[in-house]
């Protein structure tokens, strides 16, 4: 029997990072450098930027390449992890092209990526597991899937994605930030295919520029245009516990809060560490 195609496909890494931070009120430094502290001595402090734990997740699940998409100004993210071989990964650099949300820097590496299988990570999570794209990986391979949510469970529904999850596995839709839901899981990883690539560089290609009025367009609006358009797109549950967001105000307070926890298996004791935050200079 010959190996399926999503085994013989290259992995490769997408990580958009075009963000400007404001709901985190001006940091002075991209925050996909976020001192995260990953001390087991509550009198030591050890940061770490948290934008190294999507690589270090990325490359224990077998994935040696990756794409990280920044706009101009944030130079500090290539300036910091350079050409990534401090993770035994290749990383490249993108410029991000129409400004209307994250599907739009995600298709800015279209070119690159559009016979790979991507794996897609978020900069300023924290996961609580070390290769938590290996198993939306392995799922691909035996489902022959189109798109692979990794799920976990949501315990703040109106800030996240929703799933609604047939019980074969299937996604039957994904809510956006509802103010109230009855749902359990979200999504904070994806793996997919190329097909699922075509089709939302397709899908963007004729999507009408968002007007000032429109919310910018979220991934999982693409997602749900694709299981519309009859792709097959699953969860795998990959963690009992919540991610950790610190992207924005209500997850930083979160973590914060959380100081002293273990919040992932392979780093120890994770906090935030605001000792290592750099002074911001009046203007």
């Amino acid at each position: 029997m010959g190996k399926s195609p999503a085994k013989t496909r290259a992995v490769v890494g997408l990580v958009p990072s075009a963000g400007q931070a404001q709901r985190l009120g001006g940091l002075p430094f991209s925050k996909e450098l976020f001192p995260v502290d990953v001390s087991d001595d509550p009198d030591v402090h050890v940061p770490k930027p948290v934008i190294e734990f999507l690589l270090e997740n990325m490359r224990a699940s077998g994935i040696d390449r990756a794409y990280i998409v920044i706009r101009d100004g944030k130079w500090d993210i290539p300036g910091h992890l350079g050409d990534g071989s401090r993770f035994d990964m290749s990383l490249g650099y993108l410029m991000m092209g129409r400004p209307f949300g994250v599907p739009y820097s995600l298709d800015q590496a279209y070119a690159h990526v559009s016979d790979c299988t991507v794996a897609l990570g978020f900069p300023d999570i924290v996961l609580r597991m070390p290769d938590g794209f290996r198993a939306c990986l392995a799922r691909q391979e035996q489902t022959g899937a189109d798109v692979v949510l990794a799920g976990f469970p949501a315990d703040h529904p109106s800030g996240v994605d929703m799933l609604d999850i047939a019980a074969n596995g299937r996604v039957n839709e994904l809510v956006v930030k509802p103010a109230t839901s009855s749902l359990s899981h979200t999504w904070g990883l994806a793996v997919w295919s190329p097909k699922f690539t075509s089709f939302m560089h397709e899908f963007l290609m004729a999507e009408e520029l968002p007007a000032v009025s429109r919310r910018e367009l979220h991934v999982a609006d693409v997602f749900n245009e694709a299981i519309a358009a009859g792709l097959n797109v699953r969860v795998e549950i990959v963690s009992d516990r919540p991610y950790v967001d610190i992207g924005t105000p209500g997850g930083l307070a979160r973590f914060s809060r959380n100081r002293g926890r273990h919040l992932a298996e392979n780093s120890g004791q994770v906090m935030i560490d605001n000792s290592v935050i750099p002074e911001r200079k009046p203007d």
